[in-house]
C-alpha cells in the first residue's frame, strides 16, 4: 500500500536547486516532444535534491503535463487527419495509464525501488539500440495498416500501463509501436505518440493528485520549464544531434540507477 515519504520531500529553498530543477524540466520538455525520455532528466535530479523516489515519480509526472499540452499543440499540423486513430489509440494509452498508477500507489515503496531501476535500463537498452532497430521496422512496412490492429492496441495498452507507473522512455516504446504498426510518415506518428504520452501523464497525474502526496514546489518547477520545453521540442528539438542526445540521456540514466541502487 503507498504510504508517502514525507520525510524525505524537502522544500524547494536553496535557488540553486530550483534553477536545476526548473532547467531539467526544460531539457524534459523538449525531449519528451522530440523523442521521449525526459524524465531521465528530471527524475535523476530529484533524486539527487532528496527526494524519496516515490514521490519523485508522482511530482514528476504531474510537473511533465504542460510540457505535454504545449508539444501537441507544436505538432497540431502533423496531428491533422488522425482524428479517428487518435481516438481509438487514446482510449488504450487512458485505461493503460489509469492501471499504471494504481499499481505505483498499490505496490509497496520498496518495490518500486526494486522496479525502477530495471525500467530505466531497459529505457536505456532501447534508446541505444533504436538506431538499429529503425531499418528493422522499416523492413516490416508491408505488414503496416493505416488504423491500429488488436495487437498494436494491445501493445499501446501495455504501453499506458509502463508509462503511468514510471515514465522514462514511454515514448520510444509508443513510436516504435506505432512505427511498426501503422502505415504513416514518422513525423505523423511522433505527433500521436506526443498526444498519447501526454495522455497518459495526465491522467495518472490526475490519480496521484487525488491520491498520492505531490511535492508541488518541484512539480511546479517541472511544469514550467517543461511547457517551454514542450514548445520548444516542437520548434527546434529536431534539429539537435541523436547521438549526443542519446549520449546525455545514458550518462543521466546511469547515474538514475546507481542512486536507486546505492
Amino acid at each position: 500500500m503507498y504510504e508517502p515519504d514525507v520525510g524525505q520531500t524537502p522544500a524547494v529553498v536553496n535557488p540553486l536547486h530550483a534553477i536545476a530543477i526548473f532547467a531539467a524540466g526544460i531539457v524534459a520538455g523538449t525531449i519528451n516532444t522530440v523523442v521521449g525520455s525526459g524524465t531521465l532528466f528530471t527524475f535523476p535530479v530529484l533524486l539527487g535534491f532528496g527526494y524519496a523516489p516515490v514521490v519523485a515519480n508522482v511530482s514528476n509526472t504531474v510537473g511533465l503535463v504542460p510540457g505535454s499540452m504545449t508539444g501537441a499543440i507544436g505538432y497540431r499540423a502533423e496531428l491533422a487527419g488522425q482524428r479517428r486513430r487518435a481516438l481509438v489509440l487514446a482510449g488504450a494509452s487512458l485505461s493503460g495509464g489509469i492501471i499504471g498508477a494504481v499499481l505505483l500507489l498499490s505496490l509497496p515503496a520498496s518495490a518500486f525501488k526494486a522496479i525502477v531501476p530495471v525500467f530505466i535500463a531497459i529505457a536505456l537498452v532501447l534508446i541505444v539500440v533504436q538506431p538499429r532497430i529503425s531499418p528493422w521496422l522499416e523492413a516490416r512496412g508491408r505488414a503496416k495498416r493505416e488504423q491500429p490492429g488488436p495487437i498494436a492496441l494491445g501493445a499501446i495498452f501495455a504501453g499506458g500501463i509502463y508509462g503511468g507507473y514510471f515514465g522514462a522512455a514511454q515514448g520510444i516504446l509508443v513510436l516504435a509501436v506505432l512505427t511498426l504498426s501503422v502505415e504513416d510518415e514518422l513525423q505523423r506518428l511522433n505527433a500521436v505518440k506526443v498526444v498519447l504520452t501526454g495522455l497518459v501523464n495526465l491522467v495518472s497525474g490526475i490519480v496521484f493528485v487525488i491520491a498520492a502526496h505531490v511535492a508541488w514546489g518541484a512539480a511546479g518547477l517541472i511544469a514550467g520549464g517543461s511547457l517551454l520545453g514542450g514548445m520548444l521540442g516542437a520548434r527546434v528539438g529536431r534539429r539537435l544531434s541523436p547521438r549526443v542526445l542519446r549520449g546525455v540521456i545514458v550518462v543521466v540514466g546511469i547515474i538514475a540507477i546507481v542512486r536507486l541502487v546505492a
